[in-house]
C-alpha cells in the first residue's frame, strides 16, 4: 500500500483518521494542508511524518517559486518553521525540515525555480530512502525472531507509519513472508486506537495470523508465558537509548523486564536524536482531552472530568533488549554503540 504518494504536484495521503471503516485519500495541495495533516494525524508515524514534511517543503516552494529570491527564501523559512512545529516529539519531522533547509542553503545561488527542483529531488530521495531502510531493518530484525514466535506489538508501525513496509510491523511482515509461522497480538492502543484501527487493518490485509487485544490484556499474556517477543517502534531515541514511543510502551517494557521477555525497538537511524543525552530531554506532546472523553465523536466520559492525555511516554534504556536499525541491532552500552552508527 502507498500511505504517501506525490503526483502532479499534489501530495496524496491515506487518511488514517478514517480507517478501517473508510479507505479515503486526503489531498494536500499547499504546505498549510500538509501542516494540518501532520498536526491532526491524517498521517502519523515518525518516518511517514518526515516524508510528508519533505513534500510540504515542495508545496511551499511551488507556492512561492514566482516570487523574487529574497521573498522566496523568507517565505520558505516561515513555511518550514510552521511545519516543524506541527508535532513536537517525532524527531523525523525536525530531521526532514532541517534537511530541506540545508538544501535551500546549499543552493541559495540558484533562482527559486532551481531551488524548487532541488527540494523536489531531495523529497523524492527521502521517500525512496525510507522504503529501502525499512526493508533492511526488517531483514536485520528477522534474525532475532524465533520460528513459531508469538509477538506482541503496540500502536501502528507498519506501511501506514512509514513510506512503505514498516518498522516493527515490517519485521513482523518479514518473519511472516519467510515462513516463520509467527502469531501476533496487537494492542488496541488507546486513546486513538491505532492498533485496533490501523495495525489490525494491515494484519488482515497481509493475512498475518493475529488477534486484537485490549491494552490491559497484555500483562496477563506476558505473565502467562504466551508472548515470546515484543516489537515496538519509536518517535525519538536519545543517545543513551531512552526511547519515546506511543503512550503505554513504557508500561509494557516494565512487565516484559519482570518476566524476561525480549523487548526490542525498531527504528531507523534518523529516529535517533544524537543531540540529546537522555529521555529527560524529550518533549512529550499532550493532546486534546476529546481523544479520551470521546470515541468516534461519541462522549464516553462525564462532562466536567479533567483529562491527562500524553501522546507518548519514555522507555528507559535498561528495559530495552536492543534497538533494531537498518545498520544493525544496537545493544548496551547504547551510547557507545549508537555513536558507532
Amino acid at each position: 500500500m502507498k500511505a504517501i504518494e506525490f503526483k502532479d504536484e499534489v501530495l496524496y495521503l491515506i487518511d488514517q483518521r478514517k480507517l478501517p471503516v473508510y479507505e479515503e485519500i486526503f489531498e494536500c495541495k499547499t504546505y498549510k494542508e500538509v501542516e494540518y495533516a501532520i498536526k491532526e494525524m491524517v498521517v502519523r508515524g515518525a518516518p511517514a511524518i518526515g516524508a510528508t514534511a519533505a513534500y510540504g517543503a515542495v508545496l511551499a516552494a511551488k507556492e512561492f517559486v514566482k516570487d523574487e529570491k529574497k521573498v522566496f527564501l523568507a517565505e520558505m523559512k516561515k513555511a518550514l518553521d510552521l511545519i516543524n512545529k506541527s508535532r513536537p516529539t517525532a524527531v523525523n519531522l525536525m530531521w526532514a525540515v532541517k534537511r530541506m533547509k540545508n538544501v535551500i542553503a546549499e543552493n541559495s545561488d540558484l533562482e527559486p525555480s532551481g531551488i524548487y527542483a532541488k527540494i523536489k529531488e531531495e523529497a523524492d530521495v527521502i521517500l525512496k530512502e525510507d522504503v529501502e531502510t525499512n526493508k533492511q531493518m526488517a531483514k536485520n530484525g528477522n534474525e532475532i525472531v524465533p520460528n513459531g514466535a508469538t509477538i506482541l506489538t503496540h500502536c501502528n508501525t507498519g506501511a501506514l507509519a512509514t513510506a512503505g513496509y514498516g518498522t516493527a510491523l515490517g519485521v513482523i511482515r518479514e518473519a511472516h513472508y519467510t515462513g516463520k509461522n509467527i502469531f501476533v497480538y496487537a494492542d488496541e492502543t488507546r486513546p486513538r486506537l491505532q492498533g485496533g484501527r490501523l495495525t489490525a487493518w494491515e494484519l488482515v490485509k497481509e493475512e498475518i495470523p493475529a488477534k486484537l487485544i485490549a491494552d490491559n490484556a497484555a500483562a496477563t499474556l506476558i505473565r502467562d508465558g504466551k508472548i515470546d517477543l515484543i516489537l515496538v517502534g519509536a518517535d525519538r531515541i536519545a543517545l543513551n537509548g531512552d526511547t519515546a514511543n506511543k503512550i503505554g510502551t513504557f508500561m509494557l517494557s516494565v512487565i516484559a523486564k519482570q518476566y524476561n521477555v525480549p523487548f526490542y525497538i525498531v527504528a531507523p537511524v534518523t529516529t535517533i536524536d544524537f543531540d540529546i543525552e537522555t529521555g529527560e530531554e524529550i518533549d512529550i506532546e499532550e493532546r486534546s482531552s476529546d481523544e479520551v472523553t470521546h470515541v468516534y465523536g461519541n462522549r464516553v466520559a462525564p462532562v466536567g472530568i479533567d483529562v491527562y492525555n500524553p501522546a507518548f511516554d519514555v522507555t528507559p534504556n535498561e528495559n530495552i533488549t536492543g534497538i533494531i536499525t537498518e545498520k544493525g541491532i544496537v545493544k548496551a552500552p547504547f551510547k557507545d554503540n549508537m555513536l558507532k552508527l
